[in-house]
């Protein structure tokens, strides 16, 4: 059973924001647990607004960076762009295209083709994306080639200027000459807690063209509104788990809402195909769960640049037809993906059903999924794991850990023997050679088993706040969209309330789940669902505490307000 943690916030605190920003008290707390003291500041927090946004400038490099565009407008030169195939490269790329093509400037652009070409910005990549006819004269990489210095060299070698937009750590300089915009390979601390994921640069050096064409007071500059891509803006940011905190909160905010009043053909084509009903609001769970897998999924088993396409397109037939092929890639790569987790279960079974950290690696097993069966493995058996496949000598995969163990630490003393590696405490990427995974194994499972009984963790949740059930209403759901959207470094609050009775007996579906209807004092009925806690209903006529989350329930025209438990225990 989980430790329940609650930090009450400063009586004084909450009473200040409850009066100044005119909400509730337990609004007020979730204001004041947000971090915020300040009514003021609260309340730029709660109510953002784009003209709070700083100058782009200040990022470094990127005045440089407009000004190079802007000239390779204005001459009619020659442009490439290669973006990453993840949701962050293929709205980056798609953003930038659509503000060129506003200006009559009709860039090439292509997204590296995962299985032949490789991660990033490789040497293939660039010479398909060079293979242009005439000449080119600049080259944009966007959501990689921070480290990619041969094939910086190498672009250079063929006279064309090259500029990155990236936001990834470096691990070695590139060439001089080089147009770099990354914030956190270049500026001060200030600048690098920006964390903004490469859409957000790209927003930034459409911002920054507009500014340098609208102080030459070009027409056409001032017909283009810089709010319309937030949209594509906060997918990228919110697909790519950046903290939604500062200017990324003011972009994911209002271009949520924006995603669920967009204009876009290709954009409505795909939320109607990933069964998504706009009119009720885009989530950012529809991002995670509905879009981006879709997008993703392009890039996984074909060619991510059909991605871009759609979103760039104003033919709804074309968009339709596009939206359905990226729809059968999801569910080819599902497909994919259940067979491997099917193999990879059985490798488990006969060999790792013991083992505290589990290494499993598969000849034909496609490189696009393997981070997705990591997840679902180390859910599944909660102990951290790592998947490989085959590339060519080298099996390369993902790792997946389970809450309290740190995969940045267990695999340090591995390190050498890696032939790459990188990532953070919960998710890792790593490739070694093939005859060293039986090494890996071993060296695994003994390196968790160690740091396991060298760490102390205990299972926590962190409640937010108590409630009344009375307090869980429509009003109260108002005020805590306020502080939306959650994610990284934002969390989605976790309610309790005390002395709840259970009087009747939940309902389990699908053995897994549990429904339930829960009364309060005033004889209203709220509905609930428990996910994966069928192994722990609770007792009928039994006070327990409980700890959950709201949430809208919508299906068709109707919003029903919706209990999420996450933990129950008895009342003492």
């Amino acid at each position: 059973m989980a430790r329940w943690e609650y930090n009450p916030s400063s009586a004084s605190i909450v009473g200040t924001l409850r009066r100044e920003l005119n909400i509730s008290p337990s609004a007020a707390e979730l204001v004041a647990k947000a971090g915020f003291e300040d009514s003021d500041e609260a309340r730029r927090f709660l109510y953002p607004r784009l003209s709070e946004i700083s100058n782009p400038f200040e990022i470094p490099n990127l005045e440089k960076a407009a000004h190079r565009v802007c000239q390779a407008i204005d001459q009619v030169q020659r442009i490439v762009i290669c973006g990453d195939y993840d949701v962050d490269g293929v709205t980056s790329t798609a953003l930038l295209v659509d503000i060129l093509q506003k200006f009559n400037t009709y860039p090439k652009f292509i997204v590296p083709l995962r299985s032949e070409e490789g991660y990033g910005l490789s040497r293939k990549a660039a010479e398909r994306a060079l293979d242009c006819g005439d000449k080119a004269d600049l080259f944009i990489a966007l959501d990689c080639g921070t480290n990619s210095f041969e094939e910086a060299q190498y672009i250079l070698s063929c006279g064309c200027d090259l500029l990155i937009v990236d936001h990834h750590q470096t691990k070695t300089p590139l060439p001089e000459g080089v147009l770099l915009v990354n914030p956190h390979v270049f500026g001060e601390e200030e600048c690098q807690t920006l964390n903004f994921c490469t859409v957000g640069l790209v927003f930034k050096l459409a911002h920054g063209i507009l500014k340098l064409k609208r102080e030459r007071q070009e027409a056409r500059a001032f017909e283009i509104t810089l709010k319309d891509y937030l949209d594509f803006v906060s997918m990228g940011t919110i697909a790519d788990l950046v903290p939604l905190t500062n200017e990324n909160r003011i972009f994911t905010r209002i271009g949520l809402k924006a995603l669920s009043q967009t204009k876009r053909k290709g954009l409505s084509s795909l939320m109607n195909v990933s069964g998504m009903t706009a009119r009720h609001g885009v989530r950012p769970v529809d991002i995670s769960f509905k879009l981006g897998p879709r997008i993703n999924a392009s890039g996984r088993l074909a060619d991510a640049a059909l991605a871009v396409e759609l979103l760039l397109s104003d033919d709804a037939s074309y968009c339709m037809e596009t939206s359905l092929k990226l729809d059968s890639f999801n569910r080819e790569r599902q497909k994919i993906e259940k067979n491997i987790v099917e193999e990879a279960m059985r490798q488990v079974e006969s060999h790792q059903s013991e083992s505290h950290g589990i290494v499993v690696y598969g000849d034909d097993w496609h490189p696009g999924v393997v981070g997705i069966v990591a997840s679902r493995l180390s859910r599944a058996y909660d102990r951290p794991c790592i998947v490989l496949g085959k590339d060519g000598e080298l099996a390369k995969g993902s790792g997946r850990s389970v809450e309290g163990v740190n995969l940045v630490e267990v695999l340090e003393d591995f390190s050498d023997k890696l032939e790459s590696w990188g990532g953070h405490p919960m998710a890792i990427g790593v490739s070694a050679l093939i005859e060293r995974v039986e090494d890996l194994r071993s060296f695994f499972d003994q390196s968790v088993k160690k740091f396991i009984e060298t760490h102390t963790y205990e299972k926590t949740v962190k409640l937010s706040t108590y409630l009344e059930l009375e307090e869980a209403s429509a009003e109260f759901m108002d005020e805590i969209s306020l502080l939306q959207p959650f994610g990284q470094e934002n969390p989605e609050p976790i309610f309790a309330t005390k002395r709840v009775v259970f009087k009747q007996k939940p309902k389990v579906f699908k053995e897994k789940h549990f429904r339930f209807y829960l009364s309060d004092k005033r004889g209203r009925a709220i509905q609930g669902v428990a996910w994966k806690m069928a192994h722990r209903v609770p007792v009928v006529n039994k006070p327990v505490d409980i700890a959950y989350r709201l949430a809208w329930n919508s299906f068709g025209n109707q919003k029903v307000l919706q209990i999420e438990l996450i933990d129950w225990r008895e009342t003492h």
